[in-house]
């Protein structure tokens, strides 16, 4: 492509279709509305909720929206979830592996083998089974995006929370494995590492001064995410614009990695 080629609409997405896991809420909401932002149609999967919400911000945008109900660390629900998206739309042309869950953070004496094999099924493994499901129709339609999303602690250790930290360092290995595999069909599978952000998931922490404190003395920005910060980097990612970004991890977290 030269340069003249180069032009606005390879930010467009329209036409396309896409699948959200844990899309319903938080972080995997703004993802699925960046996406419907810029054209696309988008089936959610969640265990909570019943996308009523979300259905709300996607349609207000313009584009279709579905959602599944559905634990997607069950036998069959990723290739179930996949395949809802090609029997409605015609095709799977985007998929963010946003599921994920961090339970019991306290030290690795008192981590139970319950809570790591937990962890890992809804964020590692689903993210893989999803992936597998859905690069059989990218592969045979020669594209397809695929965003996974990683953390801080795709790069940081993870003190109190073994498993988390871990499947988050296994997401990153994952894209990069599967980037290695499906480039040669022109899908990009490439991971979005948030920082910390404003959600319900964060409101005790931020609510409690010193905790507060001691994390936005760490972020350059000196500000807290707000999910809008995300939408950028998601479009950018789902779109033509990226179609030679392949197998990297791109941060979000206000500078939070550099000090």
């Amino acid at each position: 492509m030269d340069v003249m080629d180069f032009n606005m609409d390879m930010f467009n997405l329209e036409g396309k279709n896409a699948l959200v896991t844990g899309g319903n809420t938080g972080l995997g909401q703004a993802f699925a509305t960046a996406l419907a932002k810029g054209g696309a149609n988008v089936m959610a999967v969640s265990l909570q909720g019943d996308g009523g919400e979300t259905k709300e911000m996607i349609e207000s945008c313009g584009s279709e929206y579905k959602f599944m109900k559905a634990d997607i660390t069950e036998d069959g629900k990723c290739k179930k979830a996949v395949d809802a998206v090609v029997d409605e739309w015609g095709s799977i042309d985007i998929v963010v592996n946003c599921a994920g869950i961090s339970i019991n953070v306290r030290d690795v004496t008192k981590y139970t083998r319950k809570e790591w094999d937990k962890m890992v099924s809804v964020n590692l493994t689903a993210a893989f089974e999803m992936i597998h499901e859905a690069s059989k129709y990218m592969i045979e339609q020669e594209s397809g995006k695929i965003i996974n999303i990683g953390s801080l602690f795709s790069f940081l250790g993870g003190q109190w929370s073994p498993a988390y930290a871990s499947t988050k360092h296994g997401i990153v290995g994952l894209t990069k494995a599967m980037c290695d595999e499906l480039a040669q069909f022109n899908v990009q599978v490439n991971t979005i590492a948030p920082g910390y952000f404003k959600t319900k998931l964060t409101e005790e922490t931020r609510n409690d001064e010193e905790k507060n404190e001691t994390i936005l003395s760490h972020i350059p920005a000196n500000r807290w995410g707000d999910k809008a910060d995300l939408m950028g980097a998601c479009v950018f990612l789902a779109s033509s614009a990226s179609d030679y970004v392949n197998g990297t991890v791109l941060t979000v977290d206000g500078g939070y990695l550099v000090r």
